[in-house]
């Protein structure tokens, strides 16, 4: 498969109130294939929405990309001039936020949203993107593409707002699309349904895309792989079928572990407590050298404390960061 995204050593700082410095990302690689669904899972905190904005050089004022390499088109992201990179974000590469409320103008209707974004990157006449922006929504909106597209958000529920976003995100024909918790704040029925969007868009348009989630149980049957971040590091890659059904790392064990299966109870007729990996996932807590997982790590070892394990591959496709698979 062919890559259309290649990160390279992506390293991130960012810098806090007091003047420390702190690695969001740390020596991040991957490839993204065309067409494919990359699904990137960790807790918060883990660096998952740092990656997405750094790849598009969105970081906030306070982080900044110290080393790495992002090619797309053949071209790296992190050396383009600003004018290119408009050019690209949006257009080449589009972005949804996890939260549509704030993402969407609430004073404009959805549908003036999503012929801004197309005007912003063609040169056709106004009914050309008039027509583009209503052929958009009925891709999107199959059933209430007219409506949709006169309300303003507020009128809209939280999964049509989303779909909106995934709208702005498409119109321009884009090659990767970054996912960023887009379904974190639906209900599971809605959730569902979003995944049903992404699905029939990378089918109909053939586009890449990085979809990031704290939830592995949305990845079942709808990613092609999975990376799994752990304080800014990847602890394992490889085919979502192999990783969901047999995850290698402690922490993506531990990950799994904390996924609901149901609201069972316990003998005495209670609720179950659901499992939590225990210690802190925030940055500050990690370790100055060693593993970054060991301090919560079931299975640690006195290697653990003393070097960071390198990623190896426990077959061709799959690859883990973990003292257990050195030979």
């Amino acid at each position: 498969m062919a890559s259309v995204l290649e990160v390279r050593d992506l390293h991130v700082l960012y810098r806090g109130r007091e003047g420390e410095q702190r690695a969001a990302l740390a020596g991040v690689s991957f490839d993204l294939g065309a067409g494919e669904i990359l699904g990137v899972l960790g807790e918060s905190g883990s660096g998952k929405s740092t990656l997405a904005t750094a790849l598009v050089r969105l970081l906030p004022a306070n982080g900044r990309i110290t080393r790495g390499v992002v090619l797309f088109e053949e071209k790296d992201l992190l050396q383009a001039a600003p004018e290119e990179l408009r050019g690209i974000r949006g257009g080449r590469i589009s972005l949804i936020f996890q939260e549509p409320s704030l993402a969407l103008h609430p004073t404009m209707r959805a549908g003036e949203q999503v012929y801004r974004v197309l005007a912003a990157h063609g040169t056709e006449g106004k009914g050309v993107l008039r027509e583009k922006t209503r052929q958009i929504f009925a891709m999107v909106f199959p059933e209430e593409a007219e409506r949709i597209a006169r309300s303003y958000p507020h009128e809209l529920s939280g999964g049509q707002r989303q779909r909106v976003l995934i709208a702005q995100a498409v119109a321009c024909g884009p090659s990767v699309i970054l996912a960023d918790e887009p379904t974190a704040s639906l209900d599971p029925t809605t959730q569902m349904e979003m995944l049903g969007v992404f699905r029939t868009l990378r089918e109909k348009l053939r586009v890449a895309m990085i979809f990031i989630t704290h939830n592995p149980a949305l990845l079942a049957g709808f990613a092609d792989r999975v990376l799994v971040l752990y304080g800014g590091r990847v602890v394992e890659l490889g085919p979502a079928a192999e990783v969901l059904k047999e995850p290698r790392h402690p922490y993506t064990k531990a990950l799994f572990q904390c996924v609901p299966a149901g609201l069972e109870r316990n003998g005495n007729g209670r609720k179950a407590r659901l499992p939590a990996i225990a210690g802190e996932a925030s940055v500050s807590s990690l370790p100055w050298k060693g593993c970054a997982f060991e301090p919560r790590c079931a299975e640690r070892m006195e290697v653990c404390r003393d070097r960071e394990p390198t990623l190896l591959g426990v077959n061709e496709r799959h690859t883990v960061s973990c003292f257990k698979y050195e030979k």
